[in-house]
């Protein structure tokens, strides 16, 4: 998720920080995955009486994509920001309530793809199979990495894959799952990625949310449509397969704060699988402190039962509240919208927010 970046605006003054925010979505994040939301968030940034409208918020409640989804799920369609500008103004009450009693819970199965290399060789490491807790799990649907298929696209020194060159395809698919069962995860990848040669095997799974979204709830259901990119079908369609094998299968979800939940959780795990607590645009939400506990509590789970560790995150990884670096050696302006994937706290790839891509570091391959 995007967090609040100071920016010049147009007249080469510091403009307000939710501006700021909206603009560098429109400019950063957006591009290249919603020009819709790109228009429609830089339309924003140069939209004072909409800012000040935004600022009665709270201050965790002005990200671009809460406001943007709170539209879309009460109907807002793409088009130029002219008539959005109308839709906001003729049902700004209910997008206000949306956005005051829901959260930006985007719920990536995408986001497997770039997790599976480094789940594939946790497992492959400890021989054991893996029981897997994630914080911020919205829904849980990242907790199905053994259950969706995988379209790996190896293109030389190009993550894009768009380059023209011949292109390695790597392919897996759930064992005995009938084809169309599953949704198809597909990734461009930079050598030398550790790709597997068959999926890990998943015996737990489990996770903590603020608020827990219910597959089995329509509305919960329209929510996390509701969070998928405009533009993006696929995303859709992939969403809703993914809610069908949560279906039939729920993984155990727990409502709290994610510091509160974590150690019990845990507890719960079976000893005879390994560890691996993951997380993916969440540690934007917790304030230094609560990352800094955090980080203790996985450290202390390391110690006691051999946990893992996988961070997914986005720029805000980088630079903390307090000043301090988690990754010293890695520069924020190369993510550029990007997510940096860490195992146990060492930076190994910088991913694509929704799974789309992943860079392998040449340091994590040596």
């Amino acid at each position: 998720m995007s967090s609040v970046d100071p920016a010049a605006g147009q007249s080469g003054t510091a403009e307000p920080a939710t501006a700021s925010w909206y603009r560098r979505f429109g400019t950063v994040d957006a591009p290249g995955n919603s020009e819709c939301y790109a228009e429609w968030s830089t339309a924003i940034a140069e939209d004072p009486e909409l800012i000040r409208r935004i600022d009665e918020w709270p201050h965790n409640k002005r990200q671009p994509l809460l406001l943007l989804a709170a539209a879309r799920f009460l109907g807002a369609q793409i088009s130029p920001y002219r008539e959005f500008r109308t839709f906001l103004d003729s049902h700004w009450d209910a997008i206000s309530r949306t956005v005051l009693t829901r959260a930006t819970q985007t719920n990536e199965a995408g986001r497997c793809a770039t997790l599976l290399p480094s789940l594939a060789r946790i497992a492959a490491a400890e021989g054991r199979p893996l029981a897997l807790l994630e914080v911020g799990a919205s829904a849980g649907l990242a907790l199905f990495p053994d259950r969706y298929g995988y379209e790996f696209t190896a293109v030389a020194g190009n993550p894009a894959g768009n380059d023209g060159g011949s292109a390695q395809v790597t392919r897996l698919a759930p064992a005995g799952a009938a084809p169309g069962s599953y949704p198809v995860l597909r990734c461009a990848v930079t050598s030398p990625v550790p790709l597997p040669a068959e999926l890990p095997r998943v015996v737990w799974r489990a996770g903590i949310d603020l608020n827990p979204l219910d597959v089995r709830d329509s509305d919960d259901v329209a929510w996390l449509e509701a969070l998928v990119w405009p533009e993006q079908d696929f995303r859709r369609e992939r969403l809703r397969q993914a809610i069908a094998i949560a279906r039939a299968d729920p993984p155990l979800l727990v409502a709290g704060d994610l510091n509160d939940q974590l150690l019990s959780l845990a507890a719960r795990a079976p000893s005879d699988a390994t560890l691996v607590v993951f997380h993916s645009a969440v540690m934007a939400y917790l304030d230094a402190a609560g990352r800094e506990r955090f980080r203790s509590a996985v450290g202390g789970l390391a110690a006691a039962r051999g946990c893992h560790w996988l961070s997914n995150e986005g720029h805000t990884v980088i630079v903390q509240a307090d000043g301090s670096s988690v990754a010293p050696q890695m520069e924020d302006s190369r993510l550029q919208g990007r997510f940096l994937l860490l195992e146990d706290g060492r930076p190994v790839a910088i991913a694509g927010p929704h799974g789309q891509s992943l860079e392998w570091l040449q340091a994590a391959a040596s």
